[in-house]
């Protein structure tokens, strides 16, 4: 379904503005590398105009409703300027990667402006080596992993020749007044009881139906509660963060993951999560940290869309708390004990009672929902963000250029000092690392942790690591 003018945030989607602060930024996104010639900065103007109609969310900002009267809105912005949006830059000589992680963590420790639409694409060019980058970063009230593939591939082409696409003309709708904002919030907050009383005429309907719904939530609900009141161990990832951000990258190949998960059994996702167990446990044993006994729990955002949600945007996800068992020396055991208990926690109701609790929250008045999410993304439920989205098995283009690296980003809670992202892209699997400056000077450890922990799952599965998916550009690596 396309935006409309005074669309309304869903609950999710609003609890991401409310968790919004001085050092946790709500925004993701990711560094895309090219190769060949960059185009220049009026080219890629050009590009992105004439395909904004088919993103018009992008030409949206917020309307906050006075007096907490409801839920933010999305309304065109009659001031929509789009060299604010896609920004240039340039790095000095050399261009090497460490100048453009440098350059990408100060990007991601500005937050986007709030009275603007919520996005900002930065073209890099300087890069050593016949290559250049785009930065990106969306607020994540206004996309999630899985849509923002989807988003970010009406740039793409999937042929080198550019496609011809015409620019269809755009008239804002006129800025909404105060009280219609407020008039709007409250026949929200009306109608959400009458959705209720419909639901309700249709469970009489249907009783047996209606009896097993309600079954079901209850168990996710009481699953979730009982998640709730067994808190993840206090480590050095659970610490006071600033703004500052640090970003690396380690590229490996999805045939590498794929290899492991058909000798040892399981799943990639089973797979990524054993490499980061053993990654973290190398980390934690450097920090003077015991892992006996030690187990992290990550939080493992799961889509929850279907067919009818595919082109829709916003955030269809809930969340699960998976285990990264730290306490385990040998990377098959770990493996064995991630797989376990991530079919266990698919058969569970963990899922369905988060979203039980986001459409519980759909009734909420902002202020309650803006504790909510806090209390939804407390520190004491679990010690990093790891996500896993998919992405496209065959290169995409822009311009003319192949896109070469796709580093996705994810965000940090407060209190969280570093967030893994994974996306596979055209047979690689690209790790993005995003931290705390502070808290984690030693990042480029974890990098190598990560290489190192799947080359130690490799070998004892007797798997010899798979060649590089695509020659690597100057000027790009791990």
């Amino acid at each position: 379904m396309a935006p409309r003018h005074k669309d309304r945030l869903t609950a999710v989607d609003a609890s991401f503005l409310a968790q919004e602060g001085r050092a946790s930024h709500m925004h993701v996104g990711a560094i895309l590398l090219f190769e060949g010639p960059p185009p220049s900065h009026e080219e890629l103007l050009e590009d992105v105009e004439s395909r904004l109609h088919l993103v018009p969310r992008y030409r949206q900002k917020l309307a906050f409703p006075p007096f907490q009267a409801g839920r933010p809105v999305w309304i065109d912005d009659p001031s929509f300027n789009l060299e604010y949006h896609v920004r240039h830059t340039a790095l000095p000589n050399p261009g090497s990667t460490d100048q453009l992680r440098a350059l990408a963590g100060r990007i991601y420790s500005q937050r986007l402006d709030r009275s603007k639409p919520l996005w900002e694409t930065w073209l890099v060019q300087g890069l050593e080596g016949n290559s250049f980058a785009l930065i990106t970063k969306t607020h994540h009230s206004m996309v999630d992993g899985i849509s923002g593939l989807d988003l970010a591939s009406v740039l793409f082409d999937v042929d080198p020749v550019p496609r011809h696409i015409e620019p269809e003309p755009w008239t804002p709708q006129p800025l909404p007044s105060t009280a219609e904002l407020v008039a709007e919030g409250v026949r929200d907050f009306v109608n959400a009881p009458l959705g209720a009383l419909r639901r309700g005429i249709g469970a009489v309907q249907s009783p047996s139906r209606a009896l097993h719904e309600v079954r079901e939530a209850a168990e996710g609900l009481g699953e979730v509660a009982w998640a709730n009141l067994n808190p993840a161990p206090e480590l050095p990832l659970n610490v006071e963060i600033g703004p500052h951000r640090r970003i690396r990258w380690v590229r490996s190949t999805l045939a590498d993951f794929k290899r492991a998960k058909n000798e040892l059994a399981g799943t990639v996702n089973d797979v990524v999560l054993t490499v980061v167990a053993g990654a973290l446990r190398r980390w934690l044993t450097s920090r003077g940290v015991r892992t006996e006994g030690l187990e992290l729990r990550a939080l493992v955002p799961v889509s929850i869309r279907t067919e009818a949600d595919e082109g829709a945007l916003g955030n269809r996800i809930a969340a699960m708390r998976g285990p990264l068992p730290v306490y385990v020396d040998d990377p098959v055991e770990r493996l064995n004990i991630v797989r376990e208990a991530m079919e266990g926690l698919k058969e569970s109701k963990q899922a369905l009672g988060a979203e039980v609790i986001a459409g519980l929250s759909d009734f909420a008045p902002p202020t309650i929902l803006a504790q909510a999410s806090r209390l939804n993304f407390s520190t004491r439920l679990f010690n990093l963000i790891v996500t896993n989205v998919p992405g496209p098995q065959f290169p995409l283009y822009m311009h003319g250029r192949e896109l070469r690296e796709l580093v996705p980003l994810a965000f940090l809670p407060d209190n969280h000092a570093l967030a893994l992202a994974i996306v596979s892209y055209n047979g690689a699997l690209e790790f993005g690392l995003l931290a705390d400056y502070d808290a984690m000077p030693d990042l480029d450890f974890v990098a190598e942790a990560l290489e190192e922990s799947l080359q130690e799952l490799l070998a004892a599965s007797g798997e010899e690591p798979a060649a590089p998916a695509t020659p690597e550009p100057a000027g790009t690596g791990s």
